[in-house]
């Protein structure tokens, strides 16, 4: 008996869904592509969300949750944040601090570092 419950255990946890796959689903679900992009680039004027620091991407999304915005093209976040519990919220950065492009594999690189004076 016991090792039928060990086995279901680990079966259990071997489709259990990560952080950053329940991220993704969120993120799919609440139509966050049509502003933001499929690859968290952004479009137009609404900015890009991958690979930003999750203490600042929870922190704004926290904002919104609780009505509050800074400026009015901000506002339109807050309906779709109002419903987010803390660990929505905790998915959703997870996905969009650990996004990697499924087809290129690569994510954005804000290392770069640009050396000398760029002179002629």
């Amino acid at each position: 008996m016991r090792f039928i419950f060990i086995f279901l255990s680990i079966l259990s946890f071997s489709f259990a869904k990560t952080s950053y796959e329940k991220g993704k689903e969120l993120y799919t679900s609440k139509v966050c592509y049509s502003c933001h992009g499929h690859k968290l680039e952004g479009m137009n004027t609404f900015p890009r969300l991958a690979n930003r620091a999750k203490g600042y991407m929870a922190y704004k999304l926290k904002r919104f949750r609780s009505k509050k915005a800074d400026t009015q093209a901000q506002e339109m976040m807050i309906t779709y944040s109002v419903d987010l519990s803390d660990e929505d919220i905790e998915h959703l950065t997870t996905y969009m601090y650990d996004y990697v492009d499924v087809i290129s594999k690569e994510s954005y690189d804000y290392s770069f570092q640009t050396h000398g004076d760029g002179g002629s």
